[in-house]
């Protein structure tokens, strides 16, 4: 897997799941922006793990 691709899949999860803790441990709220972003970020990782042909090098 390409040094970019694995950059952006893990910077992708960090943000995710940094939220997710802020959320759960600290009552942060996400709001429907936040949310979107993060829905946003989740498909792109999706795309690029399941079509994209860079991350099969």
């Amino acid at each position: 897997m390409p040094v970019g691709i694995a950059y952006a899949v893990w910077s992708g999860v960090g943000i995710v799941l940094i939220s997710a803790v802020g959320w759960v441990l600290f009552q942060q709220r996400l709001d429907a922006a936040a949310l979107a972003g993060m829905g946003l970020i989740i498909a792109g990782v999706l795309v690029i793990n399941v079509f994209s042909r860079a991350s099969s090098h």
